[in-house]
């Protein structure tokens, strides 16, 4: 009962347990998928106005050193002098003038160069110039060189320069001696003759980095997101990470970004997946890429899911707890009125079930102990008058057995004393003696060790009645010494074999005491080779047997009228059915010679007195 009360109790705690892992597991997930949604969507829109402030930043600066790089002044005066600087001094210090305020009109300029086409020869001024002096130095042709190539293809006579270290860009051997570590961008504008348009001269300007960390200090980076500018051609001018953005550019990222008004784009480099949000810019077309990894723009829902699980397991923990308690107060009452129940069938009628509270299973408690108290109103005097009869009628029974024995057994003294003068007469006195006590015993069940004893002191004066005609034989399993057997039963039986065998033939009988187990009984049997039942007798004496013990009065006016030879049968099978229950009595097998008693004994049973 333990174990079905302890089972409902495990099924209450496993379907709660289910029910509330389904609903926190169902919550982590909905909550992660719109926790995910929500960080992609945060993650764009506000990379995406980074990307336009620092965009139109970036446009700005772009147009003013487009601004810078046109003569401010009268435009005619400048390319004279660029043309007369080799022949006129005038000319000459106008170009170093104009060179010189260039210059010092800007923070971020790392370097001017201004170089004369005809003359094959550059004036220059960096910071490296210890009086910041303009300086002149010979140049080779600089035709070949890729940014004047493009400055001259260019609509705008312009040209930008990259100094990205890893980017796949290559310094030029011919180029300006400059410090590319030092510098951001070469601006490079090619200045013509109004009337002719032919190239007269080349200004280079070149920014130092200070600009790209003013310009891109709005744009935050963390672990994993990657940040480059990059021209309308394709050309890196700031990059975070040069690999990144070879490998990147290799793959075909830039050919994704086109100009749209989402400015996102998905790409994955075969081990990581990444959200691209970029910005074009436009009047010039530079764009403004920021990849970023999903993984990173997924770790606040993935550190939320986490939080949710623990939190849900925290939570699972303390309802597995509370269930299991609320489980056993629910199941505690119905186990003890289960085991109320099983005592009431087992014949405890003072059983009793606890009430507590007012539910349904307080109402089958007092509804139960309602039931137990009208049964036991019910049975309890029957009851008691039914263990009182039984216990007088198996006193009557043995009462009515033990003048029988003893008046053989006088008999059996008197002719032994007759025949044989006095030589065994005590031996038989206290086998007599030893007998009577034995019956008188207060014991009703005794263990078949004492009655075998007893039925060889029984037998041994009986030897004295039948001298060698009667012959005993056992065979007896030994495991079976201490089953428990009415006393006197087994006497019974014997008196049977020496009343129908020996005393009706004048040749030996032989009789065989034995007990065996079989098909779940101890059959204790007792055979002998006398002449036996007629089917008649047999027939009448089987019937006998078939009466209960309440109707004994019925029973004893049956056998009174065909002549009380089947008393102590009669009286011993109903002595086995009352101490051992209905599947115990005598079977008696006789046909023609011979005859077999059987006590049928059910295997473990035991007795009801």
């Amino acid at each position: 009962m333990d174990r079905v009360s302890r089972r409902l109790a495990n099924k209450l705690i496993l379907l709660f347990t289910i029910i509330i892992i389904l609903v926190v597991t169902s919550l982590t997930f909905i909550s992660y998928g719109m926790l995910r949604k929500e960080s992609v969507n945060n993650s764009i829109a506000s990379t995406s106005s980074n990307l336009l402030l620092v965009g139109r930043n970036l446009e700005s600066y772009l147009q003013g050193i487009e601004q810078l790089s046109l003569p401010q002044i009268a435009y005619d005066e400048f390319t004279y002098a660029i043309l007369h600087e080799s022949t006129d001094y005038a000319s000459r210090m106008y170009v170093e003038d104009y060179l010189k305020n260039l210059y010092f009109s800007r923070k971020d300029l790392e370097s001017a160069y201004l170089y004369i086409i005809k003359e094959h020869k550059y004036y220059y001024v960096t910071k490296e110039n210890y009086n910041i002096t303009v300086r002149s130095a010979e140049h080779p042709s600089i035709e070949q060189l890729p940014w004047y190539r493009k400055a001259l293809a260019s609509p705008f006579n312009r040209s930008y320069q990259s100094f990205v270290q890893g980017a796949g860009v290559k310094a030029d051997s011919a180029d300006y001696p400059i410090n590319s570590e030092q510098s951001f961008m070469g601006y490079h504008r090619l200045l013509r003759s109004i009337v002719s348009r032919e190239p007269q001269a080349v200004l280079s300007l070149y920014f130092n980095t200070t600009v790209t960390d003013e310009i891109m200090k709005d744009i935050p980076l963390s672990g994993g997101q990657h940040l480059m500018v990059v021209s309308p051609d394709n050309e890196p001018f700031v990059v975070d990470d040069a690999g990144f953005y070879q490998h990147s550019a290799g793959a075909g990222l830039l050919e994704q970004l086109v100009e749209s008004p989402e400015g996102r784009a998905t790409w994955s480099d075969g081990e990581q997946k990444y959200l691209v949000i970029y910005n074009i810019g436009h009047k010039e077309g530079w764009k403004l890429i920021k990849p970023i990894p999903y993984k990173e723009i997924y770790e606040a829902a993935t550190t939320t899911r986490r939080l949710s699980l623990l939190i849900g397991l925290l939570f699972l923990i303390v309802s597995v707890v509370l269930v299991s308690f609320t489980s056993n107060r629910i199941t505690n009452p119905l186990k003890n009125l289960s085991l109320q129940m099983k005592r009431f069938s087992t014949g405890g009628f003072d059983a009793k079930a606890q009430v507590e509270g007012r539910d349904e299973i307080a109402y089958l408690s007092r509804h139960f102990n309602k039931m137990v108290e009208n049964t036991n109103e019910l049975i309890n005097e029957r009851y008691k008058m039914k263990i009182v009869e039984k216990n007088a009628v198996l006193k009557a029974l043995e009462a009515e057995i033990n003048p029988h024995f003893l008046y053989n057994a006088l008999q059996a003294i008197s002719t032994k004393a007759l025949k044989q003068g006095n030589e065994d007469v005590v031996e038989m006195v206290d086998n007599l003696a030893l007998t009577l006590r034995y019956c008188i015993s207060g014991k009703d069940v005794v263990p078949a060790r004492e009655e075998l004893r007893h039925i060889e002191r029984y037998l041994a004066l009986q030897k004295a009645r039948f001298g060698s005609r009667m012959l005993v034989d056992y065979e007896w399993d030994e495991s079976l010494m201490e089953l428990k057997l009415p006393k006197l039963s087994i006497q019974t039986l014997v008196e049977n074999c020496i009343k129908h065998g020996l005393e009706k033939v004048a040749s030996p009988v032989t009789i065989v005491i034995g007990a065996h187990l079989a098909a779940g009984h101890a059959v204790i049997s007792v055979q002998d080779n006398g002449p036996g039942f007629s089917s008649a007798r047999l027939e009448q004496v089987l019937e006998s047997l078939q009466i209960q013990w309440e109707d004994q009065g019925a029973g004893d006016a049956f056998i009174r009228e065909e002549g009380q030879e089947s008393i102590g049968l009669v009286n011993l099978n109903t002595r086995l059915k009352l101490l051992y229950g209905q599947e115990a009595g005598l079977v008696i097998i006789s046909g023609g010679r011979g005859t077999i008693m059987e006590m049928r004994i059910p295997q473990g049973g035991t007795s009801n007195v």
